[in-house]
């Protein structure tokens, strides 16, 4: 069978081929994917080349948020069955290495994650018609579950797991800088988990619409209101918990600063070396920590998006078909109408 793929061969270099697709071996599944969402290191990898000190040292099919139907299974694959609707975890850890013996896969030392430059050779990703997909990494959606929603899997899965990070957030005050797809969805975790305020700050009045339709109490634009923001560093500062997803200095400096004593900043957003002014971190005892990724959470993830508990449907902003991907691209990175863009593998 021939698959197009969406293939990096540089910076600025995307391209759909073609090529043979295989069948699957012991406990593969063939999927035949339906929708995958275009994340914010997929747009580093193309407009730059890489992220940080992770560059594109060879050609990578893109893609690690996807779902599709399935259709075959090798030999092995004894749980699932053809015409199942599938969201695919794309985290393959090796489970033997250290940090999976301790139970902390997200951190293991050989891991296959879609669409990765950071090893060597690249793990190729999602962004193809079919692809071969370990059965361990399938999980099972309701017939009628839109795929694209089902697409969100991963990054919901990543929001999950910030916000257990973050610890109890029921009856906290929670502010989230940033409102691009994590943002948005860290306000749906944090509104699931209990948080009484939800408060998301960002430039851009677009994303903090969708931002408040994901559970946002108050939205702040940063650009053309910063002083609704001063109110909260009163006392010390009024916020249990931040979640920072932008990365940007300005949103960690007011996190600081509107954060109360003993806070905690769980910094989400990731963007090389950032200065941090200490002396408030210190003085107000603010507990900072980072996340990464996730585990158990896809699980969780799916079931939230399976069952409507928690409602995607708001931050998938614009569709392409996949001979479009370079426009899907440039919409993509520009976030005054767009939050997440997917690609369609409808075919």
């Amino acid at each position: 069978m021939q698959t197009r793929v969406c293939r990096l061969y540089g910076q600025d270099d995307l391209r759909i081929d073609t090529e043979a697709t295989t069948a699957p071996v012991g406990d593969e599944v063939l999927i035949r994917v339906g929708a995958g969402g275009v994340c914010g290191s997929d747009m580093h990898y193309y407009f730059e080349g890489g992220i940080g000190q992770i560059r594109v040292r060879e050609p990578i099919i893109l893609g690690h948020e996807a779902a599709g139907t399935i259709v075959a299974l090798g030999p092995d694959a004894t749980s699932l069955a053809v015409g199942q609707k599938v969201a695919i975890n794309p985290s393959h850890p090796c489970g033997t290495c250290r940090y999976c013996q301790q139970n902390l896969q997200q951190h293991c030392l050989n891991m296959k994650f879609f669409g990765s430059a950071m090893p060597m050779p690249h793990i190729q990703g999602a962004f193809r018609d079919l692809v071969n997909v370990r059965e361990g990494q399938c999980f099972v959606i309701n017939d009628q579950t839109d795929i694209g929603k089902a697409a969100c899997a991963e990054p919901l899965a990543v929001c999950l797991h910030a916000v257990t990070r973050a610890g109890d957030l029921a009856g906290k005050k929670v502010l989230i800088t940033g409102a691009g797809p994590i943002g948005s969805l860290c306000a749906a975790a944090a509104k699931l988990a209990g948080a009484s305020e939800i408060v998301v700050t960002d430039l851009q009045d677009f994303a903090l619409n969708v931002a408040k339709q994901m559970g946002a109490t108050r939205t702040i634009n940063i650009a053309t209101a910063a002083d609704d923001l001063k109110p909260y560093e009163q006392d010390k500062g009024q916020f249990d918990v931040c979640l920072e997803c932008s990365a940007a200095p300005a949103a960690l400096r007011s996190a600081i600063s509107v954060l109360r004593p003993q806070g905690i900043l769980v910094q989400v957003g990731v963007a090389g070396e950032i200065p941090v002014p200490f002396n408030p971190l210190v003085a107000k005892e603010i507990t900072i920590t980072g996340t990464f990724r996730f585990h158990t959470e896809f699980a969780e993830a799916v079931r939230m998006i399976d069952s409507g508990k928690i409602d995607v449907s708001p931050i998938i902003t614009q569709t392409f078909p996949l001979e479009t991907a370079t426009e899907a691209f440039d919409v993509a990175r520009d976030r005054s109408k767009s939050v997440k863009v997917q690609l369609s593998f409808a075919n």
